[in-house]
């Protein structure tokens, strides 16, 4: 069974945005909800909702993909998110 690896947006109530990749996006958004590192990024700027997230089998891929993702603009960023979520919902139990 291939494993699913995935590329994700968090945002925070002021869209302060954080970029990262997993292969488990549920643990990984739990892991940023809960604070387990108090001096990370996610919790100091309180990233926690899920805004975007997209998958692939292929972890080479997913690196890529979340380092293209991080190297663009605020504004580019921006629109990704805004195309697959103009809401803003929190889609962490989307993809459970």
């Amino acid at each position: 069974m291939a494993r699913t690896y995935y590329v994700y947006i968090l945002a925070s109530q002021s869209r302060e945005l954080y970029v990262g990749m997993t292969n488990d996006v549920y643990r990984r958004v739990s892991q940023h909800r809960t604070g387990l590192d108090p001096n990370s990024y996610t919790a100091k700027h309180r990233t926690f909702r899920l805004v975007y997230c997209e998958s692939t089998h292929d972890p080479l891929t997913a690196i890529r993909r979340e380092k293209q993702i991080k190297s663009w603009s605020r504004g580019k960023r921006l629109e990704l998110i805004e195309r697959a979520n103009p809401d803003w919902r929190d889609l962490a139990e989307e993809v459970q």
